[in-house]
């Protein structure tokens, strides 16, 4: 037989062995016939599951007692009933520790909670963080449900997240989007690390849920921006939330005691830029004192000083150093590495004191 026949002869008869092999497959799974024509006709996927298991630990907030609501800095405003205000907030624990907005109840005479299966209830206070907008109520129900706590730490731009709140009032509203970038320091908060979500987030969406694709907590959405229209701010796809590993912390301090025990060191700083520095031998930028008193005065420190390090960590922003020392418990001992105009680089031991309210900061 020719070497071309023989080829012909060998193609012919392995198809013939891949068809009935075909056909037996065909009678024994039938369905993986239609595996192709499935996949390509199928819907995206759905969140449907994610939102089933995080929706019902989202709770519409309603306060009462604040004449003309301010349209506060997360795009809050006056709802339809004049005095009363909207908001969300979280279910964190079946025990009933529900975590919100510090402007969604600040000033509030009357709070109400409204659970998504049409329960309603008045909650108990906690206590608050200013310092973060956070704030933690307690209510008091049976077969509460809760939300699984994620972590934020681990987000990456691009991930999916969904928006749960009670938007314009409309119970459990879900949008979606991606997370555009995450710690973002805006001013707005003393402590913050934000999480930029394009998730639509509207007025009444304050203190409500920012979960992923599992339904798992991620962040607390707490405002957004955009263009004013008529004194009213208009979503623009440009929205914030406090991330979960800060709200943790917050809570667990909250429901210790009552307030968020943090370090203070006595100091105002500015950002002194790298060229000044260059000028007094640093390689890098240095924080120069604007306001020295409490513990930084105890131990030396004057106005004009130029802190370089703190605990052998170099010192690149005043945000860092603040978020350091707030770290920290009262009474610890932090080692500072300063230079003075003059004088030159110098170190000294202060012992940390606890972070006064906001209220005595700024009164």
């Amino acid at each position: 037989m020719r070497p071309i026949t023989k080829a012909l002869a060998f193609v012919g008869q392995s198809a013939a062995i891949g068809l009935a092999l075909a056909f037996l497959v065909v009678l024994i799974k039938p369905d993986l016939v239609r595996l192709e024509q499935r996949s390509s006709t199928e819907a995206p996927g759905s969140y449907a599951a994610a939102v089933a298991a995080s929706a019902p630990a989202v709770v519409n907030i309603y306060t009462a007692g604040i004449p003309g609501q301010r349209n506060g800095f997360a795009g809050m405003t006056t709802s339809p009933l004049a005095g009363e205000g909207l908001g969300s907030g979280v279910v964190i624990s079946q025990d009933g520790y529900l975590v919100t907005n510090w402007h969604v109840i600040e000033n509030a005479d009357e709070i109400y909670v409204q659970l998504a299966d049409g329960r309603t209830v008045e909650p108990v206070f906690v206590g608050a963080d200013p310092e973060t907008e956070l704030a933690l109520l307690k209510i008091d129900l049976p077969d509460l449900p809760s939300i699984v706590l994620g972590r934020s730490d681990t987000l990456q731009i691009g991930d999916i997240v969904l928006a749960i709140g009670n938007s314009f009032g409309l119970s459990q509203t879900v949008t979606q989007g991606i997370v555009s970038a995450i710690g973002r320091g805006l001013g707005v908060a003393t402590f913050e690390s934000f999480i930029q979500t394009d998730a639509a987030i509207n007025v009444g969406n304050s203190g409500g849920a920012l979960v992923n694709a599992r339904g798992e907590l991620v962040g607390i959405n707490t405002f957004f921006v955009g263009p004013a229209l008529q004194g009213q701010v208009i979503p623009a796809g440009v929205g914030f939330a406090i991330p979960v590993n800060l709200v943790r912390g917050v809570m667990a301090e909250l429901i210790e005691h009552g307030r968020v025990i943090r370090g203070w060191l006595g100091v105002n700083a500015s950002y002194l830029p790298i060229l000044q520095a260059q000028s007094l031998g640093l390689s890098g930028p240095g924080l120069q004192l604007l306001n020295v008193s409490g513990p930084a005065a105890a131990a030396g420190l004057r106005r004009g000083d130029i802190v370089t390090h703190v605990d052998g960590e170099r010192m690149l922003s005043p945000q860092q150093m603040m978020n350091l020392v707030a770290s920290a418990r009262p009474g610890q001992t932090i080692r500072i590495r300063a230079i003075r105009r003059g004088t030159g680089l110098f170190e000294t031991e202060a012992v940390l004191e606890e972070r006064p309210s906001v209220a005595k900061l700024t009164g």
